[in-house]
């Protein structure tokens, strides 16, 4: 992959989840499947100046549709505590909102949460672009 694709992908995907997703998207989409697929299919739009695989573009759009749907980043991040010791476990009904335990300072959660999610998204869509 070059450093072209790579700065493609990147913008490809700030421009799909910033500058192209409504308040009304980004309200509703945790909620409901409608705003979370027209989010996800606007979304996958920039992703066409970076590939023209049919098979990433699908990827591309169907992952970022279910990771949002679900806020699937605050499951992962959850999920990473059990790699510390068993006092830093914290049980899922008091980490819900963000993965973070409430002990956190909710500002900090927010923006962990948000580098997570994007983290995701990359992952997978340099994995589409590369390989599919």
């Amino acid at each position: 992959m070059t450093a072209l694709t790579a700065l493609g992908i990147l913008l490809a995907h700030l421009a799909g989840d910033y500058l192209l997703q409504s308040d009304w998207m980004a309200q509703e989409k945790t909620r409901r499947w409608w705003p979370a697929a027209a989010h996800a299919l606007t979304y996958g739009l920039p992703f066409l100046l970076v590939t023209q695989s049919p098979a990433a573009l699908a990827v591309i759009v169907a992952t970022h549709a279910v990771i949002d749907r679900y806020r699937l980043a605050r499951h992962l991040v959850w999920a990473k505590n059990f790699l510390a010791p068993r006092r830093y476990w914290h049980p899922w009904a008091t980490c819900q909102a963000t993965g973070y335990h409430p002990d956190r300072p909710a500002w900090l959660a927010v923006w962990l949460l948000i580098i997570a999610d994007n983290t995701m998204h990359l992952a997978i869509n340099t994995a589409a672009v590369h390989w599919l």
